[in-house]
């Protein structure tokens, strides 16, 4: 089983953790991954956009003037998307760009993201992150200390002084475990775990 050190905040080692090898010690599979970032942005897209053909726009049904002797060019309607007020030519409509992942892939994707972060070291583990109140000069010299500058700080339930310590903080995000996701690991550089969120990791995904 693959080891870590825990971390407290001043950067101490404490402790270490055996990491489950199912979680922290796969080969990562990157079209999979791949795969659930792609579908994870797709089902961000509202798909509400829409504009009218020309047989939605309303009005147009009179022939505008007659076929020939005007000198003018042939019209049929006064809703041709030549005409101004006319319709819009292969208009875009709503759809819906949701794509579906089974729950075993999206598993996948996520224990192949938690090795990739622990192979490349860039998975820090501390003991806990005990703020007396929202400080968000107190998380930034945390997170100076354990080495996590672009980080995704994760605890098993939403904890409001470290939401709030971390929220003012550019290319910092504290999640929970439930919300935690491909995309967000992926765009964060450190992942940073508290002692329970990482039981909790283990026993959701092992």
């Amino acid at each position: 089983m693959p080891k870590i050190d825990i971390l407290d905040m001043k950067g101490n080692v404490v402790d270490s953790a055996e990491l489950s090898d199912r979680v922290f010690g796969i080969e990562p599979n990157e079209p999979v991954v791949h795969q659930v970032v792609v579908a994870q942005l797709a089902n961000k897209r509202q798909g509400t956009k829409g504009t009218k053909t020309r047989s939605e726009v309303r009005g147009g049904g009179r022939k505008p003037w007659r076929q020939k002797g005007t000198g003018r060019a042939r019209a049929g309607s006064s809703r041709s998307p030549l005409w101004i007020g006319g319709g819009v030519i292969f208009a875009p409509k709503a759809r819906d760009f949701s794509k579906k992942v089974n729950k075993k892939v999206r598993n996948l994707a996520m224990r192949s993201v938690f090795s990739a972060k622990f192979a490349d070291k860039e998975l820090r583990v501390v003991d806990a992150l005990n703020f007396d109140a929202p400080k968000t000069k107190d998380m930034i010299a945390a997170l100076a200390a354990i080495d996590a500058g672009k980080a995704l700080v994760v605890t098993p339930e939403k904890v409001d002084n470290v939401y709030l310590s971390a929220r003012n903080i550019p290319k910092t995000r504290a999640t929970t475990v439930a919300e935690l996701n491909v995309y967000d690991m992926l765009k964060y550089d450190v992942l940073v775990l508290t002692k329970d969120a990482l039981a909790k990791i283990e026993e959701v995904y092992a």
